[in-house]
């Protein structure tokens, strides 16, 4: 049985892949500090072969014996938080990284995992036209995103100098019911059916790729049974909407009027207009996306009314 640490793992897409890999028959050491965002709607304690760490990345000071694969998910996510108090995403998303990177590269040469590092699309910034590959150059735009792209810097060091072994997944916006609601659908969702407008940046024109959770999860695990050492795998549905679209899907699902459901303010600083990634290299592992955001909003509206008790 291979042995995974997973950081982050009551975190939204952290959670998935925990109990993912569970049911695969992986042994799971879950390593979460419990922030704001940590899911209390999970509970692995009752599965076998789990065990729970509370802990920070950042001031962790081991990594157990006999893990295979650290699957790193930890980080500060929200972007407009990064924008106006970004000293814990870099402390986390930077700090974090380095203290895991020195803990690996600490333990006996046959007892260090593999990292396995869970990155993002907005590290490559707005996709003009076409869509990135793994070999494009990285180009952030906002202190989220250039948080996230330092940590590869700095992975890409350590595995060349202290020959680290690592693998990092790029994944576009993940949807999906247990997401904190400071991102934009869990919070469209929790404001309408609270009764309050939802607020939408500028026009809402600038778009995305949007994954359900447990396909994006589906990719990683491919990733780290089928995936090359060293490599980068963007991981993407493909399937493309503006921020406004997306919104009114929710909308119109909800039977409630534009007027009464929107407002628009300003722009957020460094907007990235479109983001897109090639994932022709992770499709070609086998893996493929089995849900789109349409079909499942109505399941995810269901969700979050028995989750308020509505």
């Amino acid at each position: 049985m291979k042995k995974l640490m997973v950081t982050g793992g009551l975190g939204f897409i952290g959670s998935y892949f925990v109990d993912m890999a569970l049911k695969a028959g992986y042994y799971v050491i879950n390593v979460d500090k419990k922030t704001y965002a940590a899911r209390d709607d999970v509970d692995f304690h009752n599965r076998k072969h789990y065990e729970f760490i509370e802990a920070d990345i950042r001031t962790m000071t081991h990594i157990p014996p006999g893990v295979d694969v650290l699957v790193n998910f930890a980080a500060e996510s929200h972007v407009d938080n990064s924008i106006h108090a970004n000293q814990e995403f870099y402390d986390s998303n930077i700090g974090g990284v380095y203290n895991l990177l020195e803990l690996i590269r600490a333990k006996d040469e046959t007892d260090q995992p593999l990292l396995l590092h869970i990155s993002t699309d907005e590290v490559y910034g707005t996709a003009h036209e076409g869509s990135f590959t793994e070999e494009d150059k990285l180009l952030p735009s906002n202190p989220y995103s250039a948080t996230k792209a330092a940590a590869e810097q700095l992975i890409f060091g350590w595995r060349h100098t202290h020959e680290i072994k690592a693998v990092i997944c790029r994944s576009c916006n993940n949807y999906g019911f247990g997401q904190y609601p400071e991102k934009l659908l869990a919070k469209t969702i929790e404001f309408l059916l609270k009764g309050k407008k939802m607020t939408v940046h500028g026009d809402g024109t600038y778009r995305r790729e949007w994954i359900y959770a447990e396909d994006n999860c589906e990719a990683i695990l491919t990733v780290l049974e089928k995936g090359k050492e060293g490599e980068v795998y963007n991981i993407s549905s493909n399937e493309e909407h503006s921020v406004i679209e997306a919104v009114k899907m929710i909308v119109e699902e909800m039977g409630i009027k534009e007027e009464d459901a929107l407002v628009h303010i300003p722009n957020r600083p460094g907007q990235d207009l479109r983001y897109s990634v090639d994932t022709a290299k992770v499709r070609a592992l086998g893996w493929g996306p089995k849900t789109s955001l349409r079909e499942y909003i109505p399941i995810y509206i269901k969700l979050y009314k028995k989750y308020l008790g509505l």
